[in-house]
């Protein structure tokens, strides 16, 4: 067990270096920073003292070298269109990301779970059939159709719910959170409904393909050959071997969820990373680009690291393996 996570935590120190390489690298063919910061009219000198003062005109390796001992320390630089660091900018956005992604989580776990497990248990049944077809066309509409259809129906037909924003947010500590207010939370819905979408009809499809595969297994066969109720097989065996691949994917998804929350920030104007990061590529902000494909790297390793330990935690004989 100790040896494996050593082992992994190697494994993601090299993929993390491998991350911010492609980062600075990346980023230098978007655009001169230097052109987007000063006018038209600006003098040649002008432009080399920016470069100087910005440190493009160090060679390559200087600069990636800076670059990689900032992150360790978890500095990103000074973005070039605010004049501020980049990572007190990312902690300024980085709450609203998070929530919103928890809710988008929770909301495709509380459905998707229980709508997998129903249409396993029921294949045949009309609102299994109903559940399937619906599913297909979540998974085929394009997630910013899904948003536009949200805002049309529950802000400008109903008025229910805002179409922008985050509403009144309330500040502990560094943390800025929408949970305690009543606009936080209803800003909160639509946004949520449209990147958890998706996810619900992928873990729905998934916990419904798995489960049925676990309930023709011969050890499902042999505890209903042994009495045991449905309801004991079910949820006591099935669903337990269900979780596996569950977990698996659920991870996984927790990462795609924060990496592309770009499309729901801007459809909702939510004020998270993925929004900061669009505004970065039009201003050719490189320090705020970089910034962000690390740390939804970091996201990523990080999370795999989890799913690895929760399965040591689920099925015991990985850890002989191990």
């Amino acid at each position: 067990m100790v040896a494996f996570v050593i082992r992994r935590l190697l494994q993601s120190v090299l993929v993390m270096l491998a991350v911010a390489l492609i980062a600075f690298t990346m980023f230098r063919f978007i655009g001169d920073p230097v052109n987007s910061m000063l006018p038209e009219n600006a003098t040649a000198e002008d432009r080399q003292t920016l470069r100087e003062n910005l440190g493009l005109d160090q060679p390559v390796t200087v600069q990636f070298t800076r670059f990689v001992s900032g992150v360790a320390k978890g500095e990103f630089g000074i973005s070039y269109r605010n004049k501020r660091p980049v990572a007190e900018m990312i902690a300024e956005r980085l709450p609203a990301t998070l929530e919103l992604v928890l809710a988008a989580a929770v909301f495709a776990l509380l459905l998707g779970v229980p709508i997998g497990i129903y249409t396993a248990l029921h294949p045949k049944g009309v609102l299994s059939n109903i559940l399937n077809i619906g599913s297909l066309i979540g998974i085929s509409v394009p997630t910013f159709v899904t948003g536009i259809l949200l805002i049309l129906i529950f802000s400008v037909w109903l008025n229910w719910l805002p179409s922008f924003g985050r509403g009144e947010t309330v500040q502990i500590g560094w943390w800025s959170t929408g949970f305690l207010t009543v606009s936080g939370l209803k800003s909160l819905i639509l946004p949520a409904i449209m990147l958890g979408l998706f996810q619900v009809t992928l873990i729905m499809r998934l916990v419904r393909a798995e489960m049925m595969e676990v309930l023709r297994s011969d050890f499902v066969r042999f505890a209903k050959a042994r009495g045991l109720t449905n309801r004991a097989v079910n949820f006591g065996h099935a669903l337990g071997n269900t979780l596996m691949p569950v977990i698996t994917i659920v991870g996984l998804q927790l990462g795609s969820m924060i990496a592309f929350a770009i499309i729901t920030e801007t459809v909702f104007q939510w004020p998270g990373m993925g929004l900061l990061f669009i505004q970065a590529v039009s201003f050719a902000d490189i320090p705020v680009m970089s910034a962000y494909l690390v740390l939804v790297a970091l996201v990523f390793v990080a999370i795999n690291m989890i799913v690895d330990l929760l399965y040591f935690a689920i099925d015991p004989r990985l850890s002989v393996r191990a």
